[in-house]
């Protein structure tokens, strides 16, 4: 008989916010490309905004459009595209311009350099609406009589396609998790399934993934009742393509392109499947090896006994390695990177958690990019627990976030210090300033402003195509400025979007720790920089490390459990991090302040 369960159809489950956002963003792309009206793209990118942002779930507050009504930005016109979205899963509008340019256009606009504008001058010009077209245009020289199309632009085009390609089939690992809690929320509907767990890249938390695997088990998962679970997992809304179905597996492809794996367990495999499906590849081949020397074979159902075939219990992974005469290893470090003999001599490190940070230093509010007040984002680090934060918005040379010049930095000291103090102790501001560093080397703030700073990060944002040499000597004088504290997102990457600029890291580095500046770990998960690798490098070398979320919202605080992963995934212990010190601490790591 088949197990009674609780239906969920595509309909009652509230779309995400940041799936309605990306909908009524990419509409607004398209509608750029078609030159629509100026007006009606803006209303389109400021609902994207605000959904995006919203603290509720908007399309939960379809059903009740008054209430729709009053988010900022939310007319009446707008509030029906919601609804239509949450009733249906799609939008017309959205629809027609898909039709009439292609999907594959969209991919486009993915490209470095590459917005809606330019998108439609390549349209309009030759009809290319895929990165394929895009690629053959520019090899053929049919680009070459456009604006903005010399031999320098149509190289960078090229070498920002074979960036794309590279990176094609990986999804950012803040994506990847909200795919896998809302599958993880379906599954646990089944009657009879008790345990949901995902296992692969993304529980060891690297930095991107490349799909999702997925393993359960309860009552429902037993040999006669499993085909039941198979055809619940196959129906689940969101499903793309079926690419498999046995008898205890389902494979698919979710719409966003992301596959995923779902295996039914006994409850007696699943410590062995668990440590099996989560890896590394060359981890699980470090640990098989181990186990045939110590007379025993493993694989993803069990751990047995060569003599006599017979099986070990293997219910849960901490079993499995104890069997192996190791302590259990935390699945950041399973990278065959010496964490199994540091288990077999019991010196695996204690790693770093999310509880043990006290502080956030890098953040933005209204006065240039940010989305928050002072006061707001005060709150929000309060109510998460923490004893502080510093306040570093932009400064003048990024003119696109409205920094701040010298006046400006001066008035908002001042107002970041009355926010402190009417605080009243519960949380510390300090006034800070993430400073640009120049394509010379030079801060675009004078040093009277930057000495009355507390938290001074100095990062680039600009002119990332420098040679090594001069990137390297660019930084190198930034951060000799006796007033820089802090060097922001080290490598300036942007995941699955831009490569690291060409530097000399380990000299950055050196002379990081000879200063006693700190450098960053940018928890923002399309950051995650410095990589868990270089993260390692920098402890060697004896810098002192800070981790930060780069928060443009309150909601971009919950982002540190990223960064956390990477640290994790780096074998960094609290101690290691300057911002798991508390207020009055803190401020005593980093570089001393000049007189």
């Amino acid at each position: 008989m088949m197990p009674s369960r609780r239906r969920i159809s595509a309909s009652s489950i509230a779309m995400e916010n940041r799936h309605i956002a990306q909908i009524l963003s990419e509409t607004a792309d398209l509608l750029e490309v078609s030159a629509a009206d100026s007006f009606r793209i803006r209303s389109y990118r400021r609902a994207a905004e605000v959904v995006e942002q919203s603290a509720v779930s908007v399309g939960a507050l379809a059903a009740e459009p008054k209430k729709l009504l009053e988010l900022p930005g939310i007319g009446k016109g707008m509030a029906a595209n919601i609804a239509e979205l949450e009733q249906t899963g799609t939008l017309g509008l959205h629809q027609e311009l898909l039709a009439r340019y292609k999907p594959s256009m969209l991919e486009l606009l993915k490209l470095p350099g590459m917005g809606p504008k330019t998108v439609a001058l390549f349209w309009d010009a030759a009809q290319i609406s895929s990165v394929d077209e895009l690629e053959a245009a520019c090899k053929e020289g049919r680009l070459d009589n456009l604006p903005r199309c010399g031999p320098k632009q149509i190289s960078k085009l090229l070498q920002g396609i074979a960036e794309h390609r590279k990176n094609i089939g990986r999804f950012h690992l803040d994506d990847a998790e909200l795919a896998a809690k809302k599958l993880t929320e379906y599954l646990r509907n089944f009657s009879g399934i008790d345990r949901v767990t995902p296992a692969g890249s993304l529980r060891r938390g690297r930095e991107t993934v490349g799909d999702l695997d997925f393993l359960i088990t309860g009552p429902a998962c037993e040999e006669d009742k499993v085909a039941a679970v198979v055809e619940y997992v196959a129906a689940y809304p969101p499903i793309a393509d079926i690419l498999g179905k046995g008898q205890n597996k389902v494979s698919f492809r979710l719409r966003q392109g992301l596959q995923v794996d779902v295996r039914m367990l006994p409850e007696r495999s699943y410590g062995a499947a668990l440590q099996y499906f989560t890896g590394s590849k060359l981890h699980n081949v470090a640990l098989r090896q181990r186990a045939l020397k110590m007379g025993y074979t493993l694989n993803e159902y069990a751990l047995t006994r060569l003599d006599d075939g017979s099986a070990l219990p293997s219910s849960t992974e901490e079993e499995i390695y104890a069997a192996l005469d190791l302590d259990w290893i935390p699945p950041e470090l399973r990278e065959d990177l010496g964490e199994i003999e540091l288990a077999a001599e019991h010196r695996l490190p204690v790693l770093i958690e999310q509880s043990d940070i006290r502080g956030d230093l890098h953040m933005h509010t209204n006065a240039t990019d940010g989305k928050n007040t002072i006061r707001e984002m005060a709150e929000a680090a309060l109510a998460r627990g923490y004893g502080y934060i510093a306040i570093t918005d932009h400064s003048k040379n990024l003119a696109m976030t409205n920094g701040l010049d010298d006046a400006r930095a001066l008035e908002h000291i001042e107002r970041i210090r009355a926010v402190d103090r009417e605080m009243e102790g519960r949380i510390r501001v300090f006034p800070g300033i993430e400073v640009d560093i120049l394509i010379d080397g030079a801060l675009d703030l004078s040093d009277d402003v930057l000495a009355q700073m507390d938290v001074v990060i100095a990062s680039v944002h600009s002119h990332f195509g420098q040679p090594s040499e001069q990137m390297t000597e660019r930084i190198l004088r930034a951060i000799e400025n006796p007033f820089v504290r802090i060097l922001g997102h080290p490598t300036g990457r942007l995941l699955l979007r831009r490569d690291a600029y060409a530097l000399d890291l380990d000299a950055i580095l050196k002379r990081c720790a000879a200063l006693g500046v700190a450098v960053e770990h940018n928890a923002y998960p399309e950051r995650l920089d410095l990589n868990d690798r270089n993260l390692r490098r920098a402890r060697g070398l004896g810098c002192k490390i800070v981790v930060n979320t780069d928060s443009h919202h309150t909601s971009h605080l919950e982002k540190m459990r990223y960064g956390i992963q990477q640290l994790r995934r780096a074998g960094q212990r609290a101690e290691d991090v300057l911002n798991t010190r508390l207020a009055e601490e803190v401020l005593k790591q980093f570089r001393p302040r000049i007189p």
